[in-house]
């Protein structure tokens, strides 16, 4: 018997509905069930064949428990190696070389030095850094965000230079990055599951959280949609994602990527909708279920993303 397991956190919606629908599928050999972990042994394989992680960025022990089943052969969604090294700076660095529109991004260093750091750690950097040449660059209004973030953390609107190191004075060790606001005439969040199926949601970031998912009829052109659904696959496939969503917003018909660097997205029913939770539970479950079949005991499981395997093959990232 395969079995597939959900690791989770405060979620109450999405886990248990995943799993009823795997089992409901009633595949034989296969069934799913809520993770339930007691020790972990290195080396040691654990009792699931398939493991979808939706809490490990919070839980660094879990992180390690990832890994240590990946290398005894689950098939860990996302992938731990690379989720652990990931960060959305290099996301938008990424995008720049497969042909994804993304706003202008800078990396800064963090205003305060790192633990057990002092000012001859840093001896490599120019002082002052050339800011007027990276808010030309960026321009105003921007945004100012963790290279590294998410949930809306620590992320500031700015609308000048002075405004922006009013900020940079309060994000004490954090290392930002600074980014071209984009004035969208439309925003779309998409689900990407296993680097193949895609659902584009009409999405109003202004908006309070349990409103931002827009209801009703998509109007948008095909055409549009189309260029978001393979910017979607494009950002994932180079990045080896099987869980994850990608935010576009639409400048001058031109899909701006957002952010792209969610692997454990809302999944939750209460804010995203009754009919985004059911397409959202139907892919889940047929992704695992795949992935089960195709399961090698005591081989690699894990996916790798186009950037990662042109570096292994010698081989250029394709555009």
């Amino acid at each position: 018997m395969k079995k597939i397991g959900i690791l989770f956190g405060q979620e109450n919606t999405f886990p248990p509905a995943f799993v009823e629908r795997v089992n409901s599928k009633k595949e034989s050999g296969i069934t799913a069930e809520l993770l339930k972990l007691d020790k972990v042994i290195q080396g040691e394989p654990c009792d699931y064949d398939v493991i979808i992680d939706r809490i490990s960025q919070d839980v660094p022990f879990y992180r390690g428990f990832l890994k240590n089943a990946a290398i005894s052969g689950t098939a860990v969604i996302n992938n731990p190696f690379w989720w652990s090294a990931d960060e959305k700076f290099f996301n938008n660095a990424l995008a720049t070389k497969i042909g994804v529109a993304v706003p202008k991004t800078v990396l800064l260093p963090s205003n305060q030095h790192p633990p057990d750091t002092n000012s001859n750690s840093f001896r490599n950097l120019s002082y002052p850094l050339d800011w007027e040449g990276m808010f030309n660059y960026v321009g105003f209004p921007a945004y100012f965000k963790p290279f590294a973030g998410g949930g809306w953390k620590n992320v500031y609107k700015l609308n000048n230079a002075d405004e922006f190191f009013k900020a940079y004075n309060e994000t004490g060790q954090l290392v930002m990055m600074l980014q071209e606001e984009i004035i969208f005439t439309e925003y779309f969040r998409c689900y990407c599951l296993d680097r193949q199926d895609v659902h584009i949601m009409q999405y109003d970031p202004k908006q309070p959280h349990h409103l931002r998912y827009v209801r009703g009829e998509m109007k948008t052109e095909k055409k549009m949609l189309e260029k978001i659904r393979n910017g979607v696959l494009a950002l994932n496939k180079a990045l080896g994602y099987d869980f994850n969503t990608v935010e576009f917003a639409v400048r001058d018909g031109i899909p701006y990527a957002i952010d792209f660097c969610n692997p454990a997205p809302d999944a939750d029913v209460n804010s995203i909708g009754e009919e985004n939770f059911e397409w959202i539970v139907e892919a889940a479950a047929n992704m695992a279920i795949r992935r089960a079949k195709n399961h090698k005991p005591g081989m690699n499981n894990l996916t790798w993303g186009e950037f990662v395997s042109s570096f292994v093959n010698n081989k250029p990232l394709k555009i």
